[in-house]
């Protein structure tokens, strides 16, 4: 019953963090009444399911992200105009670099509130040092599309809401900084031992990835085989450290075994910074050690909802992170399906294969809804990729801290165990990339949207839970519709355009298949098509038409998003009058030679595209008949009055132009 209570607070408060839609809400309210007449029954619980459920709902409501009354994006003007301003500032990390090796980025705290700084060049700041900066301040506009995720997104999960771009700065303060440096030094150690990635990786094991980023490329293969986890300082870490800790401890007193207990969960949090992952990890390690000590029975999953609901109390932001809910949907699965799933293996398998196949699965299949809903793709071989890798996980995260203390303490310690440890690291590394390597390593099935997301947790619950048996039958036939709703938007004929200033994507579906026109040819007009195709389940284009020339160093992300690229070449459009590029379904055609005025075919829908003036005009002058057979029409220019009077008469959802005064949107048909 407890468990219960703790469930329904949680509920409540989710209902007021989450920025959902009513449909979603209408049915995490269902479940809230539910929580709340199970309550009612038990006579200890009226006041609690009558009055601390809508506080908490409440509580959640005033604790979504928002800048205060004096953070600094107030001071950016209403008009378009830049003024420099000047002020104090606290770096909160080293500076990173960003897309150019000359730029880097940086976090700080301003009065009012935080701020992330632009440097161009980079300087040679550490965290922790006061500045007095002058600058330009500027809102970040909002990602241009739901699956497109931008600066401001990233920069409202850290509670900043503006960027300031520093023309002069100086140096006012240089405090003592002792664990940024105690961190700085570690993870500089373990890299110089082992190199940029082995090394990146054996501090990533100590430190996360958060505070230790590993290059992109390697980030990205350790996502695609599903052991993203290795890199984020979670409960794993956290299990290996303090059952070494307590291993060695074992024989001594109970307040030196306390002691070393509290010295271990004291110096991962320090180490890895107050992650709400980690954060939730040390509160329940902290609980269960306490339980242990006590000689009482742990009640997991009260401890888990416990924890959760303490921290969501201080932080109800935390709950929009997408760390931190899958960190609780894997511990969730951990607590309450690894072991009956152990029992039903042992049937068939011997006790070590069953365990060690019961917890990678029981993870997974709890964040199957989160992954689908924040990334819209699975890793298809997790289970087997931890399979292979945990053996080396388990030695090599104890091994790393062990380098990690020796640097500090003696480093000729710490080369002796780099000879043994970075070889592991290596053969890690190696194996993450054959990993990734393999076919279909990512399930591209399109992010679902979030009441489908609730739908496919509910439906996989009498699954996941030994007590609901009774609910599989109802349990399959919600997956079978959540099957069928998300299949059936994957196959649908669709138009997407998406504008980012002067880049724009349109992407045409048909069947399951999709192509892709886009304005630029760039590296960043490439990566954003990526991220497109990933949302949309999309496991390539069939087609891939670029209206600008390909750059002198051809991004070679178009090669692995596309079997046929076609680009314009010289100030020439890419296609000829008559000439077509076209797979099943899907097909564009040149209109003139003159221009990149185009006709595209997604199935039943056909579309004419008009990037520029010179494609209105080459389309102005083709014949009705090709003109009336028009379901809509794409100016990638904002019209004149009179150009508007000669437009077809379509409806207004079928005549797309970009928005006066707004940089950024999409169209969807």
């Amino acid at each position: 019953m407890a468990a219960v209570a703790l469930a329904g607070l949680l509920l409540a408060l989710s209902i007021g963090v989450l920025p959902l839609g009513w449909p979603v809400q209408l049915v995490l309210l269902a479940l809230l009444l539910l929580s709340a007449a199970v309550l009612l029954r038990r006579r200890r619980w009226p006041l609690l399911a009558c009055l601390l459920l809508p506080l908490l709902c409440g509580w959640g409501l005033l604790g979504q992200p928002h800048p205060g009354s004096a953070d600094p994006v107030h001071r950016i003007p209403a008009a378009a105009i830049q003024q420099p301003v000047a002020l104090s500032a606290r770096l909160l990390e080293d500076p990173r670099l960003d897309a150019s090796p000359q730029r880097c980025r940086a976090l700080a705290a301003v009065p009012g509130g935080r701020s992330e700084l632009q440097f161009s060049p980079c300087p040679q700041l550490r965290q922790g040092w006061q500045l007095q900066i002058e600058g330009v301040l500027r809102r970040l506009p909002p990602a241009p599309h739901p699956l497109l995720s931008g600066p401001a997104e990233r920069l409202r999960r850290h509670g900043a809401w503006s960027v300031l771009q520093v023309q002069r700065w100086q140096l006012q303060r240089q405090p003592a900084t002792p664990v940024a440096d105690l961190r700085r030094h570690m993870a500089e150690a373990l890299r110089r031992s082992g190199g940029e990635q082995p090394g990146g990786v054996l501090a990533a094991l100590v430190l996360g990835s958060a505070v230790s980023p590993v290059p992109a490329e390697l980030r990205e293969a350790f996502r695609a085989a599903g052991l993203s986890h290795a890199l984020a300082a979670s409960g794993f870490h956290l299990s290996v450290l303090l059952g070494a800790v307590l291993a060695l401890a074992r024989p001594l007193a109970a307040p030196l075994r306390w002691g070393l207990a509290a010295a271990a969960l004291g110096s991962f949090l320090l180490l890895a910074g107050p992650q709400p992952s980690v954060v939730r990890a040390v509160l329940m390690g902290a609980v269960a050690f306490a339980l242990q000590e006590g000689g009482r029975r742990s009640r997991p999953v009260a401890v888990l909802l416990l924890c959760l609901l303490v921290m969501l109390l201080l932080r109800p932001a935390w709950l929009l992170d997408v760390g931190f809910q899958l960190s609780a949907a894997a511990t969730a699965g951990l607590i309450l399906s690894a072991r009956p799933l152990e029992q039903q293996l042992r049937r068939r398998w011997p006790g070590w294969v069953a365990a060690a196949i019961a917890v990678p699965v029981a993870a997974s299949l709890w964040t199957i809804p989160l992954q689908l809903l924040h990334f819209g793709s699975l890793p298809l071989y997790a289970v087997p990729a931890n399979l292979v890798v945990t053996p080396l996980l388990t030695p090599l995260t104890l091994g790393a801290m062990a380098m990690a203390l020796a640097a500090v303490l003696c480093p000729p310690l710490q080369v002796l165990l780099g000879w043994l440890l970075v070889p592991l690291a290596q053969l890690l590394v190696w194996l993450v990339r054959q990993l990734a390597a393999l076919p279909m390593a990512q399930c591209q099935l399109g992010r679902i949207s979030p009441l489908l997301a609730l739908g496919l947790a509910l439906a996989l619950l009498p699954w996941l839970l030994p007590q609901g048996r009774r609910w599989r039958l109802w349990g399959v036939g919600l997956l079978a519709l959540v099957a069928g709703v998300q299949l059936q938007l994957l196959r649908a004929d669709q138009l997407l355009l998406v504008h980012d200033g002067g880049r724009q994507w349109l992407v045409a579906r048909h069947a399951g298949r999709a192509a892709l026109i886009s304005r630029r040819a760039d590296g960043l007009s490439c990566s954003r098509a990526s991220q497109l195709a990933q949302g949309l389940g999309i496991q390539r284009y069939d087609w891939a038409l670029l209206l600008d020339p390909l750059p002198p160093e051809q991004p070679r992300c178009w090669a692995a998003l596309t079997p046929t690229l076609l680009a314009g070449q010289n100030g020439s459009p890419a296609l000829a009058q008559g000439q077509r590029l076209l797979s099943p379904g899907l097909a564009v055609e040149a209109l003139a030679d003159d221009s990149q005025a185009l006709l595209l075919a997604a199935g039943r829908l056909r579309w004419g595209l008009l990037p520029d003036r010179q494609a209105w005009w080459s389309w102005r002058d083709q014949g009705d008949a090709r003109r009336q057979r028009l379901d809509g029409l794409w100016l990638g220019f904002n019209p004149k009055p009179t150009e508007r009077r000669a437009l077809p008469p379509l409806a207004a959802d079928r005549l797309w132009w970009p928005v006066a005064g707004s940089a950024s949107g999409w169209r969807q048909a």
